[in-house]
């Protein structure tokens, strides 16, 4: 079994910061890419930011300047630092990672989700 699991969220007000975490755990031999989405209400989910594990990285325009996304791979952990947040940022933010099960095998799992709330 392969789990991910965030954590992070909260409540800010606008021009704050956050910074989420997401560790994943169980059987599988490395991990591919990893990343985050965030869907608010009302909206389709949309791709925040990824990063492969060379450590390329990869934004959506509009968070562009304000996030950064990294990972320990020791610790199979990936990380979004939000700055200057904004209340169009307002979601539920779940990551994702592509896990490689076997030599001939990977798999993308999710985690639970994780609400953040920029509001004053």
């Amino acid at each position: 079994q392969v789990q991910l699991v965030e954590s992070g969220g909260g409540l800010v007000q606008p021009g704050g910061s956050l910074r989420l975490s997401c560790a994943a755990s169980g059987r599988f031999f490395s991990i591919n890419i990893m990343g985050w989405y965030r869907q608010a209400p009302g909206k389709e989910r949309e791709s925040v930011a990824r990063i492969t594990s060379g450590g390329t990285t990869i934004y959506a325009d509009p968070v562009k300047g304000r996030f950064t996304i990294s990972r320990d791979n020791a610790k199979n952990t990936v990380y979004l630092q939000m700055n200057s947040l904004e209340p169009e940022d307002t979601a539920v933010y779940y990551c994702y990672a592509n896990f490689v099960l076997t030599t001939r095998h990977s798999e993308s799992y999710w985690g639970q989700g994780t609400q953040v709330t920029v509001s004053s």
